[in-house]
């Protein structure tokens, strides 16, 4: 066993405690094959590949999914936690984001699944709605070695269900998990404008920045009690509107790293009660303008009263590397097409693909750091940084050698046809 194989079945070994031993062996074998599976990724193309000689009975995996026994909040502790000492070893402060996603699925009676709406096809103009599941998501923010645009690994998974928790208590319930799974660190969580709201819930350990609605009534501070009979003020005087403040705004010239990029920005911040949101404290407002007036200006707000408007500025757009796992997640792990319908297997298979997301990205960068593992082309010399997809090639290159060449001789092989074959499985998907 080579020392990258090693690396991927220790990774896979943290999780044996949500497991059975039996289920840990199923498990084991369809993470790989869902790796490796250079097909429409439903459960039958899995155990193709995962159980080409037909060892285990093929319900025994939809079973896996449907009703096995294994609890996948162990499964995401576990990540969690090797991925918070692999890349935040001695840090005190770690950053999150939070935000759902819609994965389609197909059939009249998928259990969990709902119409919601689809925001890859809905515009201003018009709202689109699918059936599938509406998850919500919790990722760990992480800056790769190689620098460039964080890199957002899933550590906690919700189900909505019409009916029952919002949004927002979802991820509150897993923020408040998490915080227990880490008791020594503080946190830093970021979500759009739908989750402005859990500023206002007090979550332990946990600073919030989101973004403000254009909308927003903000106010000046309660002012001090006058010693008069009747009940004291608990706002002051209104402050114009959000684009007011901008048009009148004092601004402040600063270099910003927007998802990845220096930028030059325009910032103006100052404290705020939005009453409505959160009556008992101020907030800090900060407005980012583009000098340039090529974007529309970004209303964001922090608990943090005392942070730097430019480190405000630049933790709400680092939250766009969740918006690039769910890309990735569905486009190149098809999270979305195991065809799962009854019990716990739609929840437990799309939750599934995102712990595998988490896993191939942590593999990479504790095994090939730096260094440059894809392909050089002549029509994209310039490419400095991987991609998801260049991850997952090094892990399937390490995965198919294994399975392929682990019993053959090494003098019987020529390098040139081993190598052909390995890069083309490792890149067809």
């Amino acid at each position: 066993m080579t020392a990258q194989l090693e690396a991927f079945t220790l990774l896979l070994s943290v999780a044996a405690p949500a497991f059975t031993q039996p289920s840990f062996g199923i498990f084991s074998d369809l993470v790989a094959a869902w790796v490796c599976c250079p097909s429409r990724h439903t459960i039958t193309g899995l155990i193709g590949i995962a159980d080409p000689e037909g060892r285990r009975a093929h319900d025994a995996y939809h079973r896996f999914f449907r009703a096995g026994a294994w609890r996948p909040e162990l499964a995401w502790k576990a990540i969690a936690t090797a991925a918070v000492r692999a890349l935040y070893a001695g840090a005190k402060v770690l950053c999150l984001d939070v935000d759902d996603t819609l994965f389609h699925k197909s059939g009249r009676t998928v259990e969990g699944a709902g119409n919601f709406r689809d925001a890859i096809r809905s515009t201003h103009q018009r709202l689109v709605y699918a059936l599938g599941l509406n998850l919500v998501v919790l990722t760990l923010r992480v800056r790769p070695p190689w620098g460039g645009e964080p890199l957002g690994l899933p550590i906690n998974v919700r189900l909505f269900r019409k009916g029952g928790p919002t949004h927002n208590e979802l991820a509150q319930a897993m923020m408040e998990e998490v915080a227990g799974w880490f008791p020594e660190h503080r946190f830093v969580l970021c979500g759009d404008g739908a989750y402005a709201s859990l500023a206002s819930v007090g979550m332990a350990r946990t600073q919030v920045v989101s973004r403000m609605r254009r909308d927003a009534a903000v106010y000046e501070p309660a002012p001090p009690r006058t010693g008069k009979r009747g009940r004291p003020r608990k706002k002051g005087e209104r402050l114009p509107s959000l684009q007011a403040l901008a048009a009148g705004a004092s601004w402040e010239r600063h270099e910003l790293e927007l998802r990845g990029k220096k930028v030059t920005r325009l910032v103006y911040a100052r404290l705020v009660l939005w009453y409505r949101m959160w009556p008992e404290r101020q907030v800090l407002l900060v407005i980012v303008r583009d000098p340039d007036g090529c974007q529309a200006d970004d209303y964001v707000f922090t608990t943090a009263l005392s942070a730097r408007p430019s480190w405000v500025a630049e933790t709400y757009a680092g939250r766009w590397s969740i918006e690039d796992t769910f890309r990735n997640t569905k486009q190149f792990l098809r999270g979305e097409d195991p065809q799962c319908w009854r019990g716990k297997g739609p929840e437990r298979a799309a939750g599934l693909s995102l712990w595998i997301y988490t896993t191939v990205w942590l593999w990479y960068v504790i095994t090939q750091g730096t260094t440059t593992s894809w392909p050089r082309l002549p029509w994209y010399a310039s490419k400095c940084t991987p991609s998801f997809l260049d991850a997952l090639a090094a892990l399937r290159r390490v995965l198919w050698r294994g399975r392929i060449f682990a019993t053959s001789h090494p003098r019987m092989l020529s390098p040139k046809i081993t190598d052909a074959l390995v890069e083309t499985l490792a890149r067809a998907a």
